[in-house]
């Protein structure tokens, strides 16, 4: 197994990767700044757990049968419900849109990000270490958001992020739907 720095630097090199849920976050801190975007970060967190612990549990072997595809295709649809509610919202007619907790808590549920600290870089929920590495898990994942959240508060309300927000989600949402159909 890692090393507590080794698995945190994995980790970081993963969450802090642009990808839906960093993009609705970067969201959610130009529309309503760092503080009250930083209120959005529980139902990340528990997101995220709720994937990984299960995984860590019941390993490779008892996940081989899940129909992975079908989950690639499910997150690949969702994101692109998100991107084109991000478009709408962002024409002139539509008013804004703001993030929920909701939409944010689904996203993380369906980013593969989760499947791949679930099984690739936590240990065994059985391991020594287990417990230490969901701590950083955790508070890595709050600092990620923080940090999303601040860089969209940096750039502030601007027009034209959530037409861009929207075109990411849309393509990550057929990054997805590719790698569903490519298995």
């Amino acid at each position: 197994m890692a090393s507590p720095l080794l698995f945190t630097f994995a980790l970081w090199a993963l969450l802090l990767t642009p990808g839906p849920t960093n993009s609705l976050m970067a969201l959610a801190g130009g529309q309503k700044g760092l503080c009250r975007a930083a209120s959005l970060i529980p139902a990340e967190l528990g997101a995220y757990l709720i994937v990984v612990i299960p995984l860590a549990m019941l390993g490779k072997d008892g996940i081989a049968s899940w129909p992975s595809q079908a989950i690639k295709l499910g997150a690949a649809i969702w994101v692109l419900h998100l991107a084109l509610k991000l478009w709408r919202a962002a024409m002139p007619t539509g008013g804004t849109a703001d993030i929920t907790a909701r939409q944010l808590f689904v996203t993380t549920l369906l980013n593969p990000k989760g499947l791949i600290i679930g099984l690739a870089l936590l240990p065994a929920a059985t391991h020594p270490a287990f417990a230490l590495d969901l701590l950083i898990l955790s508070l890595s994942v709050i600092a990620a958001a923080l940090l999303w959240a601040g860089l969209g508060a940096g750039i502030g309300r601007v027009r034209w992020l959530p037409r861009i927000a929207a075109a990411w989600l849309a393509l990550l949402s057929g990054g997805l739907a590719f790698g569903a159909m490519a298995h």
